[in-house]
């Protein structure tokens, strides 16, 4: 899945965290959210403004920079 027209990091917004679509809920406020045991379905009762597919491109996400992260270290 492409996410790079959903995952947004701009500097002066919540000190340049990856967020969804240029709102304040980030990447880790879903990723925890899933972590937690919540569903896609679930998490909007939450966050209203979220997407399905908001929801769904955080895990390609955090797969990619992990996978960046892990380079990097090697």
């Amino acid at each position: 899945m492409s996410y790079e027209h959903i995952i947004t990091v701009e500097p002066d917004q919540r000190s340049g965290k990856p967020c969804i679509r240029g709102m304040r809920i980030t990447v880790q406020d879903v990723l925890e959210s899933l972590a937690s045991g919540m569903t896609e379905d679930e998490i909007p009762a939450d966050f209203s403004e979220l997407l399905r597919e908001d929801i769904q491109a955080c895990l390609p996400f955090a797969a990619d920079r992990e996978r960046k992260l892990f380079t990097a270290a090697a």
